[in-house]
């Protein structure tokens, strides 16, 4: 009796492993009839904001004098700024930097220390704005201050795109739309047809300049330098097929 016994449950054993391992064969080769497409989405556009920055820098023996000559070169910058046409409420000027400059002392050729020469005093400036023009003006033509003793130091103008929220939905009803005709006419010569949606995934968000080299990043590029810009994104679909 428990021979018979011990045979059934082996059998039911049996059947029970030659079940699962049936279905695990069905499932990986179910999973198998999938088309895999990546599309694309492109778009170009113009950016409609400007930031510029610049640093108005001034040298002085002592701490007040350099407060004077910097509040001085000051309305200088912000006479010139007005007279291009931008509003005062446009530009921001930040709080100023002092720092102590020095000099090296020698004594018959042996360093000994150095002594305080007087004080360097920075103050940051920027302006933004969606005058592009306007303040692209400003950016090349304010070096002209130097003439009149204003020591100043910039960087070259940003540029930005206040509507990307826009771009990117945009860019990914391209890109599904791109991919579903790739998956459709590879089904098609393959003599299937699509099934569902198995899965989506969207690529990274990539700005660049147009006609450019630069090189895309895993964590995405955004380009400030251009004012004409591209953007790009992909979307990686999986369809069912039978």
């Amino acid at each position: 009796m428990k021979n018979n016994l011990g045979w059934a449950l082996m059998g039911i054993c049996i059947i029970i492993t030659a079940s699962i391992l049936g279905g695990a064969y069905k499932y990986k080769y179910r999973t198998q009839d999938t088309i895999v497409v990546t599309g694309l989405g492109e778009k170009e556009f113009t950016s409609d904001l400007i930031v510029w920055r610049g640093w108005i820098v001034q040298q002085s023996p002592t701490a007040e004098s350099g407060y004077a000559q910097l509040e001085e070169a000051k309305q200088k910058v912000q006479a010139f700024i007005r007279s291009k046409g931008i509003a005062d409420s446009s530009v921001v000027f930040q709080f100023v930097n002092v720092n102590r400059t020095t000099e090296p002392i020698y004594a018959n050729g042996q360093y000994i220390g150095q002594r305080n020469t007087g004080y360097e005093l920075r103050q940051e400036f920027s302006i933004e704005s969606k005058e592009i023009a306007l303040v692209e003006t400003v950016s090349r033509e304010i070096s002209s201050l130097i003439a009149q003793g204003v020591q100043l130091e910039s960087w070259q103008p940003e540029y930005y795109y206040t509507k990307l929220s826009d771009v990117k939905m945009d860019l990914i009803a391209k890109a599904t739309e791109d991919a579903r005709m790739r998956a459709q006419k590879i089904a098609k010569e393959a003599g299937c047809r699509l099934k569902k949606l198995r899965t989506a995934r969207m690529g990274v968000f990539q700005i660049t300049s147009p006609n450019s080299n630069e090189a895309f990043t895993a964590g995405g590029t955004f380009n400030t330098s251009s004012k004409n810009k591209i953007a790009r994104i992909t979307m990686r679909l999986e369809y069912r097929i039978q």
